[in-house]
């Protein structure tokens, strides 16, 4: 039952940090439309590529939830025969 206390902090955690980057991409995106729109090219590819690094922090943060879920229901089962 620790384990399970664990974890729903840690996925409280883990879901602030998601809205957290999840708002800064957005920022990212309205930043580089407004850019484009100015014509300044120069941004783009910065924001592009921040905005692809955030996704990958993203996509590893919610494997990792989901690993972890994995493992403490399994855990919860117990050993079976």
């Amino acid at each position: 039952m620790h384990t399970r206390q664990q974890g729903a902090v840690l996925f409280s955690g883990i879901l602030v940090m998601l809205g957290i980057l999840v708002v800064i991409q957005l920022w990212l995106v309205t930043a580089g439309l407004e850019a484009l729109l100015a014509h300044e090219t120069a941004v783009l590819v910065p924001a592009a590529v921040a905005s692809v690094v955030l996704l990958a922090v993203n996509v590893a943060l919610l494997r990792y939830v989901v690993v972890f879920d994995a493992r403490v229901r399994h855990e919860d089962r117990g050993p079976q025969s």
